[in-house]
């Protein structure tokens, strides 16, 4: 009888889980629109609700009547009051972002750096920030946990950082001091792995099931791969590193290094300088290379372009992906000339593998990596809302 009892506890515990990850990642839905989605009945539905609605987790309200057609169904929404703390620490600032459930963000920050951050620096800055919020932004918010986005090598098993080169982070463990310093669960994983999911549920590849995701930041160029619905992240977690990939450029006058990888090639810190921008987020590099005077940044742009289509088209003729996505630096590149960067990618790719490619910049711009982030915090409480509740 008690094996009956805990099958099915456990069997709400799933369902409660299905109902809060549909509000949260689709968006409102009607009682009835969760009934058909879930394939549960209505009563069942309704008591998973109020138990939501209970522990703060959704809100009900009533439809417009003068909208409906007959007996209108209350609509359940993810509560914007449940947060998670997205962070993204790079070389030269660190990005902060409360995001609530239903992927909206509460509040963003952007600390900028005069030199890179050690694990200590880091934690002690987003600690300060988000203690800050608590008192102000965030007042009345429960908090679900932190989400930490690397430029660098992460290991899946435990979170540990193994490699952030550009940080100059080796075997570093931040989770630990910063969950002492917030008293919140923390999880840690690569930037752009986190990016493609973000991307994948919430922006401009929700309709895709293969993706390719390439996230271009301070620190260089990563990756995420989505093949069949799935992250791909290899043996250790440690897969996607394409900006180590080498382009084979054979043009001397394309090559900025003589044997440089791809992200020596296609490099944020070469568009800065060419825009004579000293410091500032993708925003600001956008702008000022679209108003920097004479041809050094719009050569830098077009040489970027070029070797950044040549890698793009080994990525699709190897695993043939229905989405491109390209975030951050790399985002900017396409955007200069869409239609023109795409043609390109299409021209050097197998005619067959590109049918049907689509390739876009991040839909979520500056935000992708703070939401990415914030998700891998908020999977606990997506997978079993009744496991904790949030502080």
């Amino acid at each position: 009888m008690k094996e009956r009892a805990t099958a099915v506890e456990a069997v709400r515990r799933t369902n409660l889980g299905e109902v809060l990850r549909l509000v949260h990642r689709h968006g409102p839905r009607s009682r009835s629109l969760l009934t058909a989605e879930t394939g549960l009945n209505r009563s069942t539905v309704a008591d998973l609700v109020t138990a939501l609605a209970e522990r703060g987790l959704v809100t009900e309200q009533e439809p417009d009547a003068n909208k409906r057609v007959g007996r209108p169904s209350p609509v359940v929404t993810a509560s914007a009051d449940v947060v998670a703390i997205g962070v993204n620490p790079e070389v030269d600032a660190i990005e902060v972002g409360a995001v609530s459930l239903g992927g909206g963000l509460r509040a963003r920050a952007r600390i900028e750096l005069t030199d890179v951050p050690a694990v200590a620096d880091a934690v002690a800055t987003i600690a300060d920030l988000v203690t800050r919020w608590r008192s102000e932004e965030l007042v009345g918010c429960r908090i679900v946990g932190v989400g930490v986005a690397v430029p660098g090598l992460v290991r899946a098993s435990d979170g540990l950082v193994r490699l952030a080169p550009h940080l100059g982070w080796r075997d570093e463990d931040i989770a630990t001091p910063l969950a002492e310093a917030l008293g919140l669960p923390v999880t840690v994983d690569n930037d752009a792995s986190l990016g493609a999911r973000a991307e994948h549920l919430f922006g401009a590849a929700r309709e895709h099931t293969d993706v390719i995701y390439l996230n271009g930041g301070a620190s260089g160029i990563g990756g995420g791969v989505i093949l069949d619905g799935t992250l791909i992240r290899g043996a250790g977690g440690y897969a996607g590193e394409w900006g180590q990939t080498r382009p084979g450029i054979a043009n001397e006058a394309h090559r900025r290094t003589h044997d440089g990888v791809l992200e020596d090639e296609v490099n944020r810190a070469r568009l800065m300088a060419a825009a004579t921008l000293v410091a500032g987020d993708d925003d600001a590099l956008a702008a000022a290379l679209s108003g920097a005077p004479g041809p050094t940044a719009d050569e830098e742009v077009v040489r970027q372009r070029r070797v950044l289509a040549a890698t793009i088209s080994n990525a699709v003729n190897a695993l043939n992906p229905s989405m491109i996505v390209l975030g951050g630096f790399l985002g900017i590149l396409r955007d200069r000339d869409p239609e023109g960067f795409d043609a390109d990618v299409r021209e050097r790719s197998l005619a067959v593998a590109a049918e049907g490619l689509e390739i876009a910049s991040a839909a979520l711009g500056l935000d992708r990596l703070l939401i990415g982030a914030a998700e891998a915090a908020f999977a606990e409480l997506l997978a079993d809302p009744l496991t904790s509740r949030p502080q």
